[in-house]
């Protein structure tokens, strides 16, 4: 690691980690760590330590959500199952593959010092937490300990390790070695809980200072605001997942990350020869036949009131655990497992002051899910895709299974970070992804397919990421509202080529058709309609439910992987279906709300009733209209709706979360917005006081300096008072 990455690591170390009990440690730490809360509930937590804030930090989470910070753990340790019963024991078996308690323990011993501490504050803010809140009743976990912090160390739940079909395992190690092919869905291009970043240069903005707009699409209260401060130099503010203590997505006074979700390829399957030799199962690998590593894992689920318990013997070949049976081979999964880096390389970066220091800290390679969009105080913007990348001989498709009795197709170490597709600094003065290819990240001056091993890259084009193309090229004068302004563009891309082909249908239908008739009015609303997003918008009420219908109507035919998806329907599918599928959108208009023209505020709402982490909707209780769309339709303020129970109005639980805009000047300056509110805690005053704000893309002013903290602070007090 070079110099000043080793002098940020000699910097963490604190003398806390000797201390010679946890009573010690718990009253060391709520000494140095102050919470102030400012008029949203957003903690503002200071430290001595960096130890000190992010036990300070983590305590102040538990407040907020203690139940949604036990449950993120609960799920990454593959513990579901004994609080929800037997039918999660194979979704929690893909996460024990990989999360093993003694190994996690003999990884937080080798961990450096400086990460010791920090686990182990972290652990101590949890513990302190229920030690003060004996009203706080866990569902599982009554004790956390420091070594858990490595079961989640990147930003997402699972992370890789949600490629691997439970279905497959249950099929695989319940049905003796059942064979099992998933299904290959089409791929709508919509992926809701992706995110959008923008960074804009400083020769394109009127204060001459670079821009970042940071929107991931997340489940909504998936994320809470925080801001973490202490003397040893760390200043973060931004977008934390419940229970993590590090901000995953957000700015220091230097600089600021976006993570968006990847499709690079960073996983590879192989299909395994399998023979039983002298009585064990073991697998070809070129010239000699290897036996199987075999680990028993103990599944217990809930079984009424007492645990039940099913042993399950896993085998691991050299690439990784068997995941299925296809025809006669097994199915081995490949994939990074680097928590300790992965958690370093998370931390770490919150704390670096320049592009060069945050390359530094990229070169631990553990970002394997994510893009970064990035952007900084001395003007750089850039924008990699990937981090974590294996070498491997491009002449093999690595897109499907391939074989892993071939010597061949073992990685070859991983690219360098300038071998990965990437961007910085470019003439037009601007980049963007929004989880599609990285060769329009840049427009003109995007990155050259041709450059790049096809596993690179093989994300498609989205209507979100022609949108994010149309927005900002061309475009100069930016500010902190114009970014807001640009980031909520309400033209919706994706209905371009549909509409005229509807029309074109409609037009060829006899005068004697019924639906001459019947669907009259309809397409010539949709022709007369301007393709913006808006609460009183008939257009676009119609054309959501016309264009679901039609994907629906459509997913039957075979569509050619190079076709951008609404290419591929406007030209390929018959008039007859896309009329037909219009017939179906007006009648389940008229029959869920009496007529089929009905504005879209009154089918698209905000509504937070419980805080229940699956929210529970209700048509006859309040709720908020709320204009932006599905991110299908190429909106970038993505609002989809996701409802446990059925209703008649859309409720939004994807897309738009956590949004912010950084300006990186002489002093940091950013906008923020959050959807609902801070607490999960439906008595607390900021359960629900941003949800108006946020329906009316109505953004606030973070307070990131201490002198404006103070003037806005509602509530300062240590960890542990009342």
């Amino acid at each position: 690691m070079k110099n000043k990455l080793c002098l940020i690591v000699l910097l963490l170390f604190p003398s806390l980690l000797f201390a010679q009990n946890e009573n010690q440690r718990w009253k060391m730490h709520a000494g140095q760590t102050e919470i102030i809360r400012d008029q949203w509930g957003v903690p503002h937590v200071f430290g001595q330590t960096d130890a000190d804030a992010v036990f300070g930090m983590i305590y102040a989470q538990c407040e907020d959500d203690f139940n949604r910070v036990e449950m993120n753990y609960i799920t990454a340790m593959g513990r579901t199952a004994e609080i929800t019963g037997k039918e999660q024991i194979y979704t929690d078996l893909r996460m024990k593959m990989y999360i093993d308690p003694l190994v996690l323990q003999k990884e937080f011993d080798e961990s450096p010092d400086w990460l010791k501490a920090l686990m182990t504050a972290w652990a101590d803010g949890i513990n302190y937490y229920l030690a003060k809140n004996p009203k706080t009743k866990p569902k599982l976990l009554t004790r956390f300990e420091p070594w858990m912090a490595l079961s989640f160390s990147e930003g997402s739940i699972g992370g890789d390790i949600e490629s691997i079909s439970p279905a497959g395992l249950k099929a695989f190690y319940a049905n003796k070695f059942q064979a099992y092919v998933p299904v290959e869905a089409w791929d709508l291009e919509e992926n809701p809980s992706g995110s959008n970043g923008f960074a804009i240069a400083p020769e394109l903005t009127v204060n001459g200072n670079a821009l970042l707009l940071i929107n991931p699409h997340t489940s909504f209260y998936f994320r809470p605001e925080v801001h973490m401060v202490s003397k040893e130099g760390l200043n973060a503010y931004g977008a934390v997942t419940w229970g993590q203590f590090f901000i995953y997505q957000g700015f220091n006074e230097f600089n600021g990350w976006m993570h968006t979700s990847t499709r690079a390829d960073v996983i590879d399957h192989y299909a395994l020869t399998v023979d039983q030799l002298d009585g064990k199962y073991q697998y070809k690998h070129g010239n000699e036949w290897r036996p199987f590593i075999t680990k028993e894992m103990v599944m217990r689920y809930k079984d009424g009131d007492s645990l039940g318990e099913e042993r399950i013997t896993v085998y691991y070949s050299h690439h990784g655990p068997v995941i299925r049976s296809e025809d006669d081979k097994w199915v081995a999964i490949k994939l990074m497992v680097e928590r300790q880096k992965a958690l370093a390389q998370s931390y770490l970066r919150t704390k670096t002051s320049s592009h060069r220091e945050f390359r530094e800290v990229m070169e631990l390679k553990t970002n394997s899910s994510n893009n970064t969009v990035y952007a900084d105080k001395d003007g750089t913007i850039a924008y990699y895709h990937g981090n974590f990348m294996p070498v491997r001989d491009p002449s093999y498709d690595w897109s499907g299974v391939v074989d892993g009795s071939n010597p061949a197709t073992d990685w070859k170490g991983l690219h360098e970070l300038d071998e990965l597709v990437h961007v910085i600094n470019p003439s037009n003065g601007w980049v963007q992804n929004c989880n599609a290819t990285p060769f329009t990240a840049a427009g003109a001056n995007s990155p050259i397919r041709g450059n790049y091993p096809s596993y690179m890259a093989p994300d498609a084009e989205s209507a979100r990421g022609l949108n994010a193309v149309r927005v900002l090229q061309n475009q100069r004068g930016f500010t902190l509202n114009k970014l807001i302004d640009t980031a909520y563009d309400p033209y919706l891309i994706a209905f371009e080529p549909l509409i005229p082909k509807l029309k074109l249908a409609y037009e060829r239908l006899p005068e004697s058709h019924p639906q001459k008739r019947s669907l009259a009015q309809p397409v010539e609303t949709l022709s007369n309609w301007d393709l913006n997003f808006g609460l009183k918008s008939v257009g676009m009420s119609l054309a959501h439910f016309w264009g679901q219908a039609l994907i629906n109507s459509a997913r039957g035919m075979e569509r050619p992987s190079a076709i951008y998806l609404f290419d591929f329907l406007a030209d390929y599918t018959p008039d007859q279906m896309k009329l037909d599928a219009l017939a179906a959108a007006v009648q389940k208009l008229e029959d869920d709300f009496g007529t089929w023209e009905t504005p879209w505020g009154d089918i698209n709402r905000f509504q937070r009733l419980t805080g229940d982490i699956v929210q529970p909707f209700d048509d006859s209780k309040p709720s908020i209209p709320v204009p932006f769309a599905p991110a299908t339709w190429g909106s970038l303020a993505s609002y989809v709706g996701r409802s446990p129970v059925e209703t008649k109005k859309i409720y939004g639980t994807v897309g738009n979360s956590f949004v912010a805009v950084v300006e990186f000047g002489d002093k940091v300056r950013a906008k923020s917005s959050l959807a609902g509110g801070q607490s999960g805690d439906h008595n607390s005053p900021h359960f629900y006081d941003q949800a108006q704000p946020y329906a009316n893309a109505e953004f606030k002013e973070v307070s990131y300096y201490r002198e404006d903290i103070v003037k806005s602070a509602k509530r300062t007090y240590h960890p542990g008072e009342k």
